[in-house]
């Protein structure tokens, strides 16, 4: 080195210019040599790396990420050669300059490799997953990863040019605070929203309770929809029912179909007090046996929950193994019981009230008045 030094201060010395001048001159020549040979031996690399993986059955990366990954050597190579140089010319004002270029420049390849990422991880675990409730995660994270990042470069640009920043940080989180107070509760349908994601209540598909339906329609449907702001749910009666998230995270959640689509039905069937229960509870079991989606195990029960004013009260239990399949159960099982018992005289008792009509007599002056006895049954 110090032979070539020696050289070029002959050859200096011989054209007229400073030495220094020179040494600049081939240092920087040398530098940019060095980085663009640097360039090639990693291009090289990459080149190799993404041939042998795209015959590899176990991994398989998209080109796309490549791309990605050359922009980043290249912003890196880049990076290393300038700030060498400015260095080399001792500009120290030009070097934060430089260096918050390259911030922005480098948030780019970062940006398109975490989106890359976030498809394959999309396209490879969730699209497997049963639920179709993940997709709503990574829908947001594809929406706000980009702002995020390029964001974050701007603040630590800003930063590396010494300006202070946390005016901004402070002048945003004030800004945040207003927002968040004049659209509170979209942020608290987001943050709902957001927790029925992780807790997972129900998932599409779903048949849960609704109790926001109209007066007089079906109670119960299916969720074909969570968002971050609201679900939507379809009764039976297809109308579609958009509730808040806010609104569902203060209620009791029903899931008919969470664990499994089996479920067990409770019917209440009343009997007079004179009937005989036995041949009651055998005319109802042989109505259940006879719906074909009632399961047979296990078997139809028939208890007697309660004595009623007027009745014996009896619970007819029995399992079906579609959910969906609820109401008609309660339907078919009531119009069978009353043509069974109408058809074996099992009386299904009502309230009654016996009216005696008394007539009174006015009582003559001077006499005591008869009041006659008030006799009901």
């Amino acid at each position: 080195m110090e032979n070539l030094f020696a050289f070029i201060d002959k050859i200096s010395a011989m054209i007229g210019i400073r030495p220094e001048y020179l040494h600049l001159f081939f240092k920087t020549l040398f530098a940019v040599a060095v980085s663009y040979v640097v360039w090639l031996i990693l291009l090289r690399i990459i080149a190799v790396f993404e041939k042998k993986t795209q015959k590899s059955d176990v991994i398989k990366i998209n080109i796309e990420v490549f791309r990605g990954i050359r922009r980043a050597v290249f912003y890196g190579v880049l990076f290393a050669t300038g700030t060498y140089l400015i260095r080399l010319f001792s500009i120290s004002l030009l070097e934060n300059i430089f260096h918050s270029l390259m911030i922005i420049l480098l948030a780019s390849p970062v940006k398109d490799c975490l989106l890359i990422s976030l498809e394959y991880l999309e396209k490879n675990i969730v699209d497997r997953t049963k639920t179709k409730v993940d997709d709503i995660i990574f829908d947001l994270l594809n929406k706000f990863a980009g702002a995020a990042i390029y964001a974050t470069a701007g603040i630590l640009a800003l930063d590396t040019l010494g300006v202070n920043v946390m005016p901004f940080i402070a002048g945003a989180g004030v800004a945040g605070i207003a927002v968040g107070f004049a659209a509170k509760d979209t942020l608290s349908n987001l943050i709902a929203g957001v927790l029925l994601i992780i807790d997972r209540p129900f998932e599409i598909g779903d048949r849960i309770e609704v109790w926001s339906a109209p007066a007089g329609s079906a109670t119960w449907g299916d969720v074909i929809d969570i968002g971050l702001r609201a679900t939507k749910i379809k009764t039976t009666d297809h109308i579609i029912i958009i509730i808040p998230n806010n609104e569902i995270m203060k209620r009791d959640i029903v899931n008919y179909t969470s664990l499994s689509t089996k479920i067990r039905v409770r019917i209440n069937v009343g009997v007079a007090y004179d009937a005989d229960i036995e041949k009651a509870k055998d005319l109802i079991k042989a109505v259940a046996s006879e719906a074909a989606w009632i399961s047979k195990e296990p078997p139809p029960k028939v208890v007697v929950r309660n004595f009623g004013e007027s009745s014996v009260d009896l619970q007819l239990r029995v399992w079906i193994d579609n959910a969906r399949k609820r109401m008609d159960t309660i339907s078919y099982i009531t119009d069978n019981i009353k043509a069974a018992f109408d058809k074996n005289g099992i009386e299904i008792p009502y309230p009654k009230r016996d009216i005696t009509i008394i007539e009174r007599s006015i009582a003559e002056p001077g006499k005591p008045q008869q009041i006659p006895v008030d006799k009901t049954s």
